[in-house]
C-alpha cells in the first residue's frame, strides 16, 4: 500500500493571505493519494471529499486489523473500489481566532482579553460552508461550481437562505462528532501543546 499526502498549504497571496491559519480551499485542500493493489483501479480518481481523519480507519480495513470503535473518520476503501462512491460526501477543518495563548499555550497574552473563537467549514463536492464562532462572527458560503477560487461569499443571498440552513445543520451535527460525549472542548495539558520547537 501507498500513500501520498501532506499537511495543509500555505496561501501565497490568496485572498490577501500569507498563511496557512484559514478555511478557503488553498490552505484546508491537502493531495492525497492511495494506492491499493487489488483494490484500487488503474489510474482512478476520486472526486468526493475525504479527510486525513479517514486514514486510519482505510489503512486498518485494507491491512485487515480490526480499528477501535471510537474513531472518527470513515474507511475509505469503498470509495478506493469504486472512485464514483461519495462515503460521507463532506470534510471538516477547524480554525481558532483570538485567544493570545502563547508559545507554550499555557496562559492568554496581552491585547485580546483572552476572547477566543472557532472557525468551522464544511467542505461538500459543490460547496464551501463556514461559520465563525456559530455563526455571530460570520458565515461564508462559495459555491465551487461557479466560483471555484471562493471569491464571491453569497451566504447572505436570500436565493441561498435554504443552502445555508442545510448545510449550517449539517456542520453543527459533524462538529458535534468532533467533542467528547459531555460536549467540551478538553482543557489544554501545561507544556504539552504546543511545544516550543526552536529550544526542546
Amino acid at each position: 500500500m501507498i500513500v501520498f499526502t501532506s499537511d495543509h498549504g500555505y496561501h501565497t497571496g490568496e485572498h490577501g493571505l500569507w498563511q496557512k491559519q484559514s478555511l478557503f480551499e488553498e490552505s484546508a485542500r491537502v493531495p492525497l493519494l492511495i494506492v491499493a493493489p487489488g483494490v484500487t483501479p488503474k489510474g482512478a480518481v476520486a472526486r468526493t471529499p475525504v479527510a486525513h481523519v479517514d486514514l486510519f480507519p482505510t489503512l486498518a480495513e485494507l491491512a485487515g486489523v480490526t480499528p477501535p470503535t471510537n474513531l472518527q473518520g470513515q474507511s475509505l476503501v469503498p470509495i478506493l473500489k469504486n472512485p464514483a462512491a461519495t462515503g460521507r460526501g463532506w470534510a471538516l477543518t477547524q480554525v481558532v481566532r483570538g485567544g493570545g495563548f502563547n508559545r507554550m499555550g499555557a496562559s492568554p497574552a496581552a491585547g485580546d482579553g483572552g476572547a477566543r473563537f472557532f472557525g468551522y467549514s464544511l467542505r461538500t463536492a459543490r460547496w464551501r460552508y463556514t461559520e465563525w464562532d456559530e455563526g455571530r462572527q460570520g458565515r461564508e458560503l462559495y459555491d465551487h461550481d461557479a466560483d471555484p477560487k471562493e471569491l464571491t461569499n453569497i451566504a447572505t443571498l436570500q436565493a441561498h437562505a435554504k443552502t445555508v440552513a442545510d448545510l449550517s445543520a449539517q456542520l453543527r451535527a459533524a462538529v458535534k462528532t468532533t467533542f467528547p460525549p459531555d460536549g467540551k472542548t478538553p482543557a489544554i495539558q501545561p507544556g504539552l501543546w504546543a511545544p516550543l520547537l526552536t529550544a526542546p
